[in-house]
């Protein structure tokens, strides 16, 4: 019972964060890690790529000034949760928050509410930062990220809602990094084509990590907002959240705008897909 319910919690956990641990790529719960600490076998690190440098969004890429995108989250047969993404030009930046909450059966069985703020500059792709607030369950955690790219360094502070406790870590940066939120949309701005990888730093755990988003080929998808032509991306690492979080996709729309109308995560205990609801501009 206890082995069952470990793998419960942990699984909504999953379901309520994997909204921006696909491409966007988030940390998990505790209790997966230590799950799938059991089940996996030691392997040998891996030896770190150089890390690349951040290419601007391409010229003649536009954003829209507002957007929200609406996801249903699926796993195996039913909806598990939702997923919404909020976009608004302020001046040269691209702010974007996010929220990803439980529904159904597994928000009677382990309720989450998330919620996610990052932004970039329009001209560099810089990240300005991340910030979340996670309440699953009985653990309520707020944490913000900044980037201080003049000094190379980036300041984590973190608070327990619910122990009453705080830590603070400083560490590292290159001069130009993408985050865990900003990394599926700072993508849509560049050039992409069967067989390319885009390469770029991420800022993953207080450490940065090389992704690369490899092209696949070309799909069409069929979604409750329509059908699409899309560009099968997988997110790809050799350490991090991508490396150790199983095979993560996203399907962008064929066209200029690269619009993500499908996520996917394989992970070891099912797959989690998220489906394109609707598209707000106003």
């Amino acid at each position: 019972m206890a082995r069952l319910r470990v793998w419960r919690d942990s699984s909504a956990v999953v379901v309520g964060r994997t909204a921006f641990a696909l491409a966007v790529v988030m940390s998990f719960g505790q209790p997966l890690k230590m799950k799938a600490q059991l089940f996996s076998k030691p392997v040998t690190p891996a030896v770190q790529r150089p890390i690349p440098v951040l290419q601007p969004p391409a010229p003649g890429f536009d954003y829209p000034q507002h957007q929200t995108l609406t996801y249903s989250v699926d796993w195996r047969v039913f909806t598990a949760g939702t997923a919404v993404f909020h976009l608004d030009q302020v001046g040269n930046l691209l702010k974007i928050s996010a929220t990803a909450n439980t529904v159904g059966a597994v928000n009677m069985l382990f309720p989450v509410v998330d919620g996610f703020q990052s932004g970039f500059d329009l001209k560099t792709g810089c990240s300005t930062g991340f910030d979340k607030q996670t309440q699953e369950g009985r653990r309520k955690i707020a944490s913000d990220l900044t980037f201080d790219y003049v000094h190379g360094k980036q300041t984590r502070n973190e608070r327990n809602l619910v122990k009453g406790t705080a830590t603070h870590n400083v560490t590292n940066i290159p001069a130009c990094v993408t985050d865990l939120l900003s990394a599926m949309f700072y993508t849509q701005s560049q050039p992409m084509a069967p067989g390319q990888t885009v390469e770029f730093p991420l800022a993953d755990a207080m450490r940065t990590v090389s992704v690369g988003m490899k092209v696949e080929g070309r799909e069409e998808i069929k979604t409750p907002a329509g059908t699409f032509q899309t560009i099968k991306v997988q997110a790809t690492a050799e350490e991090g959240v991508v490396k150790n979080r199983g095979s993560i996709w996203i399907w962008y729309t064929d066209d200029a705008r690269h619009l993500p109308v499908q996520m996917q995560a394989r992970l070891f205990w099912g797959t989690i897909t998220f489906h394109l609801q609707s598209v707000d501009f106003k």
